[in-house]
């Protein structure tokens, strides 16, 4: 057979229901309530974790419910002896319409449930001046029609391709200018009747 051990908690639930109702009171008339323990302030502070009960899928509070330990150390938590008797007879949650997996089978409460709109966060450019230009002159530039802007990227394009064909054509003439110089100069250095060395070409006269 298999051995089982039960076990029942306390019951704190109601002692911190009333806590919390003291609490409650207190914030809206502090008069009323000069001093309370600050332990009984913690306990009601504390979060209640609840646990689910393993056959019904019911919400166990603490100090509620039957614990089961199997001989296998597996843990069940049940929410009453019905739930305990039904579950050791071997009944199947789905079969039974007060169970939480019926209820979910069968598309129960559908309505209840809340559904959390997500907000989409759009990310807006922020405009701001930057240097060499103000927030007036870049809002302008973002209202031009098309065509103003075409005819100003046409207009600069031509401005630059002007520009580089006059730099190539003023080193062309400096280039020139250099090389007509070097020419003169070449010319000037050598002085008159004097023809330039080199090897002598043909035979001279002479005895032989």
């Amino acid at each position: 057979p298999i051995s089982s051990v039960y076990c029942r908690a306390h019951n704190q639930k109601a002692h911190i229901d009333l806590l919390t109702k003291v609490i409650s009171l207190q914030k809206l008339n502090p008069k009323l309530f000069t001093s309370l323990p600050k332990k009984s302030v913690a306990a009601a502070a504390m979060v209640l974790k609840t646990e689910l009960c393993r056959f019904s899928g019911a919400k166990i509070y603490p100090g509620k419910g039957i614990r089961f330990i199997r001989s296998d150390s597996q843990v069940f938590l049940f929410a009453n002896s019905k739930c305990k008797r039904y579950f050791h007879n071997r009944l199947k949650p789905s079969k039974l319409t007060w169970t939480a997996m019926y209820r979910k089978q069968h598309k129960k409460d559908i309505a209840a449930e809340t559904i959390k709109k997500r907000r989409r966060t759009t990310k807006k450019p922020y405009s701001r001046s930057i240097v060499g230009a103000t927030l007036e002159v870049i809002q302008k530039k973002r209202t031009e029609k098309p065509e103003v802007r075409d005819a100003a990227r046409e207009a600069a394009l031509r401005e630059i391709k002007e520009r580089i064909k006059k730099t190539k054509d003023e080193k062309k003439a400096k280039k020139a200018e250099v090389t007509a110089k070097a020419q003169k100069s070449s010319k000037g250095s050598l002085p008159k009747g004097a023809a330039p060395k080199g090897p002598k070409l043909g035979g001279g006269g002479g005895k032989r």
